[in-house]
């Protein structure tokens, strides 16, 4: 029996309190995840179907199961909302819904143009972040080698030890942040030694590898090493442990100390900030403080990812 006048006025008014719902989360939401799962739970509420799933388009366009809400029951139909993803509607047909939904098409496809800019600017502004470090890290970088090849009766080695350490630096500056792969601390500590002039006696206690790209450790090491040095100190102790929840690098040194903190930074101030700034974009933290019998430790703590 077709449905009496009354009963469709009803589903009518369903329809448009369903548009008005949804259109009211799409745009008061802080972003288009909460908002699809708002939208999806309104069209459970305020419409005949069992189920409703929203496919969100992601990289490549491809579709992943962003909300879903209700019981898989009869049969599935997709409602394709443009490049924005589709969703997937479990239950009996229902022209006036599909309409309703075609209708917020505009919006969707609004919020998640929106989602993909902040995307886009997020990643932008981490890439500019990088070229000013690789920028900084040049210039603080380069003096030594550069000076040496203004001096030297055959400059062309420190020349190529300057562009091969541009390199090293620019690979450091573009390695992605977040977690990285574990590295064996080893191959970077000896390329940080043969890096700096300055003869300083280490001791290893290696016990852990460390979740950071090498060149960006290698940069690190580098810095820690040459800090302590321009402190006065003639024995350096690197050492690596793996805690509960957190990798660490420790560098004690026998130089001046913190209580002569120029003396400590002496030329080499900048380097350290970098190191912060480098070590942060992989969820590291550097922190220096006095130890007991005299000199310096450096300690770069990086934690677990939380799951």
């Amino acid at each position: 029996m077709p449905p009496s006048v009354t009963a469709l006025r009803e589903l009518a008014h369903e329809h448009d309190d369903l548009e008005h719902d949804a259109l009211l989360a799409l745009a008061s939401a802080d972003d288009l995840e909460s908002a699809m799962e708002a939208v999806v739970e309104s069209i459970l509420g305020e419409s005949a179907v069992e189920r409703v799933e929203w496919w969100a388009a992601g990289e490549g366009g491809s579709l992943e199961l962003a909300a879903a809400a209700g019981r898989r029951a009869g049969i599935s139909r997709s409602v394709p909302i443009g490049g924005a993803g589709t969703f997937v509607l479990h239950g009996d047909d229902d022209a006036e819904l599909d309409a309703a939904l075609t209708a917020l098409t505009p919006v969707i496809r609004r919020r998640a143009a929106e989602r993909r800019l902040s995307q886009f600017a997020v990643q932008l502004a981490r890439r500019n972040e990088a070229l000013e470090d690789f920028a900084a890290l040049v210039a603080h970088e380069l003096k030594n080698p550069l000076q040496a090849a203004l001096v030297a009766d055959v400059p062309s080695r420190p020349v190529e030890d300057a562009l091969a350490l541009v390199d090293k630096l620019l690979e450091a500056a573009r390695s992605e942040s977040g977690p990285a792969e574990l590295t064996s601390v080893e191959e970077p500590l000896a390329q940080a030694l043969e890096d700096i002039a300055e003869a300083v006696e280490v001791t290893t206690d290696l016990a852990a590898r460390l979740p950071l790209p090498a060149d960006a450790l290698r940069v690190i090491l580098r810095n820690l090493l040459s800090n302590a040095a321009a402190a006065g100190a003639r024995h350096v102790h690197v050492a690596t442990e793996r805690a509960p929840a957190s990798w660490r690098l420790l560098l004690d040194d026998d130089g001046v100390g913190l209580a002569d903190l120029d003396g400590y930074l002496s030329g080499s101030g900048l380097g350290l900030g970098l190191c912060r700034r480098l070590a942060a974009r992989f969820g590291g933290a550097l922190r220096l403080s006095p130890l007991p019998s005299g000199g310096t430790r450096a300690a770069l703590e990086i934690a677990e990812p939380s799951r």
